[in-house]
C-alpha cells in the first residue's frame, strides 16, 4: 500500500508540475499600440569640380590662349518634378572688370575670358559677359539648361568646360595674373 501511495503521490506531483509549467509558459498578449512614421527627403542640388580645379594660361598679347586643361564639372539632383522644371549651370566672376589681376593694379576682365561647353548651350568659346540669375550683371556664363521630367529627377551628369583668355586686340604688362571662376547650379 505504501507503494501505491508513493506512486500516487508521484504521480500527482509530475500532474502538478505539468500544470504549473504549462500555466508558467501560457501566452498573454497585451493591447496594441500605433506608431505614425513621417519620412521626408528634401531636393538636392550639388556640384563639384572633379578635375581642373586649377586651369594655366600661357599669354600673349595680342592673341588667345587656351587652359592647358578642362574644368571638369559634376552636377547632382533629386528634384521633384512637381516643383522644378529645369536645372541650369552657370559661371561667373564676382567683380567682372577685374577678372584676373596681377597685384599691381593690371587687370583682365571677364570679357576677355570665354568658356565653352560642348555638351551644353555655350558650344563655341564665349565671353563671361551675360547677365544671368546668379552671379553679377555682365560678368556671367549660361553654361547648360536641362529640363528635368520624371526620367531625369534623380541624375548626375559630367560636363567639360573648356576656358581660354582672348587678348586679341590687347595689350597687357607682363606678370602673373590670377582669378576666381565661380560655377553655380539652379533649379527653378
Amino acid at each position: 500500500m505504501r507503494g501505491r501511495t508513493m506512486v500516487r503521490t508521484f504521480a500527482i506531483a509530475a500532474l502538478l508540475l505539468c500544470a504549473w509549467v504549462s500555466m508558467a509558459t501560457a501566452q498573454v498578449l497585451s493591447g496594441t499600440g500605433s506608431v505614425n512614421l513621417n519620412a521626408t527627403l528634401a531636393q538636392s542640388l550639388s556640384i563639384s569640380v572633379t578635375s581642373g580645379s586649377t586651369v594655366n594660361f600661357t599669354l600673349t598679347n595680342g592673341a588667345a590662349a587656351n587652359g592647358n586643361v578642362p574644368v571638369v564639372v559634376q552636377t547632382t539632383w533629386n528634384l521633384s518634378t512637381l516643383l522644378v522644371g529645369a536645372v541650369s549651370l552657370y559661371g561667373y566672376f564676382g567683380t567682372p572688370s577685374q577678372a584676373l589681376a596681377d597685384g599691381a593694379g593690371n587687370y583682365i576682365t571677364s570679357s576677355l575670358v570665354e568658356g565653352r561647353m560642348l555638351t551644353g548651350t555655350a558650344l563655341t568659346y564665349t565671353a563671361f559677359t551675360q547677365t544671368n540669375p546668379v552671379g553679377p550683371a555682365a560678368g556671367s556664363l549660361a553654361l547648360y539648361t536641362e529640363l528635368v521630367t520624371i526620367l531625369n529627377a534623380s541624375k548626375t551628369r559630367s560636363d567639360n568646360l573648356d576656358l581660354r583668355i582672348n587678348l586679341t586686340g590687347q595689350t597687357l604688362p607682363a606678370g602673373t595674373y590670377t582669378g576666381v571662376l565661380t560655377l553655380q547650379a539652379r533649379a527653378i
